[in-house]
C-alpha cells in the first residue's frame, strides 16, 4: 500500500523532471513513436528506482 502511493507520488515528478529532456535528437528523423516509448519506458524505470530506494530507506531508518 506503501508502494502505491510513493508511485502515484514519484512518477508525475519523474515525468515532470524528464520534460528537460530532448531525446528527438538522438532519434532518426521520423522516429517519433520510438522516441516516445523510449521516454515512456525511461520514466517507468526511474520512478521504479526512486520508489525503491525510498522505501528501503524509509523501512531502514524505521520511519514507516
Amino acid at each position: 500500500m506503501i508502494k502505491a502511493g510513493l508511485y502515484i507520488i514519484i512518477l508525475p515528478f519523474t515525468i515532470w523532471m524528464m520534460e528537460g529532456l530532448d531525446l528527438n535528437k538522438i532519434f532518426k528523423q521520423g522516429r517519433v513513436v520510438q522516441a516516445r516509448v523510449l521516454y515512456l519506458m525511461f520514466a517507468i524505470a526511474l520512478t521504479y528506482l526512486m520508489v525503491n530506494f525510498l522505501y528501503d530507506f524509509f523501512i531502514s531508518t524505521k520511519i514507516l
